[in-house]
């Protein structure tokens, strides 16, 4: 099934390219179904970057997905057009009275500031305590995951002393949790930041359980017990070349910075980008929607909300 998005939206020509299947309002409308309601707070700089990698993986589902994109009112975005935001973007006291299945926090380049020097740090976690009564399931990306186990359980992240860049390989811990039905025991992801929040921390938390980790890595996917709350330390939505495009940014802007672990065949950058994460990453997303979001959420929006613990 497809993903429901505005007709004009500068993402759908390129999906179509793609042969992503997607729906606008007018062929969504004829269908007697209620899709599901996915607001996605999108806090990259690049956020049509970030929409058609989010999209491309959301698209991969059964099931009719109305998307909705929301950004935060405490911080000017620089490096997308207003009119952009204008015509495809919601703020926060736009969307506050309804109810979604599902929601997406993705990560945002500021993991080296204290989380309470970020600018839009209040707004952000009013948007999170909002969530627990109008959100089956929140999915929390990198800085966005951290940011989220920081406001909740109090776990601090941690200076790595580098940046973490590039494929990391991860071995499935739990199988019989079905956000991880169908993944391989080892599989790859792509990582790109300088922090980390310590496994011995999260372990402490007898809330969370522990999904995935990497030897190299770290801790990759965590989750709240009752499926509402997802955490993902990497960026499984990244297409081919984005962390290519990040090193060559930032090589030909004079920043020191290492080649992408794995990422590269022989290690040269002149070569194309190994794609090795793509069928896990459509997994995961196709996973979150099908058993937190669509399983979970009342027909009725806004009435009872059910949890993993009380379906299994």
């Amino acid at each position: 099934m497809p993903i429901r998005i505005q007709s004009d939206l500068p993402a759908r020509e390129r999906l179509d390219r793609e042969n992503i299947f997607v729906m606008d309002e007018v062929q969504a409308d004829v269908q007697n179904i209620r899709p599901l309601e996915i607001l996605i707070l999108n806090l990259m700089p690049l956020k049509e970057d970030t929409e058609l990698q989010l999209l491309r993986s959301l698209s991969n589902t059964p099931i009719q997905l109305n998307i909705t994109f929301m950004m935060v009112n405490s911080h000017e975005a620089k490096n997308t057009t207003a009119s952009h935001l204008n015509k495809f973007y919601q703020c926060f006291d736009d969307v506050r009275k309804y109810f979604f299945d599902g929601m997406i926090i993705t990560g945002a380049p500021v993991e080296q500031m204290a989380f309470e020097d970020v600018d839009y740090w209040q707004e952000l976690c009013e948007i999170m305590d909002w969530t627990d009564d109008h959100v089956t399931s929140t999915l929390h990306l990198c800085w966005g995951a951290q940011a989220a186990l920081y406001h909740r359980y109090g776990i601090s992240k941690r200076d790595l002393g580098y940046k973490m860049f590039g494929l990391y390989r991860h071995k499935v811990m739990n199988r019989k949790i079905p956000l991880i039905r169908g993944f391989d025991d080892f599989f790859y992801a792509p990582h790109s930041r300088w922090t980390e929040t310590p496994r011995e921390e999260i372990i402490k938390q007898n809330d969370l359980i522990i999904l995935a980790e990497s030897d190299d890595a770290g801790v990759f996917l965590i989750m709240s017990r009752n499926g509402r709350r997802i955490y993902v330390t990497g960026h499984p939505e990244y297409d081919r070349q984005t962390l290519d495009n990040e090193y060559k940014r930032d090589f030909n802007k004079g920043i020191p910075i290492k080649l992408p672990k794995n990422y590269y065949p022989d290690d040269d950058p002149e070569n194309k980008p190994k794609l090795i994460w793509r069928s896990h990453a459509n997994t995961l997303y196709a996973n979150w929607v099908n058993y937190y979001c669509y399983q979970l959420t009342p027909y009725s929006l806004g009435t009872r909300v059910y949890t993993y613990e009380n379906l299994h």
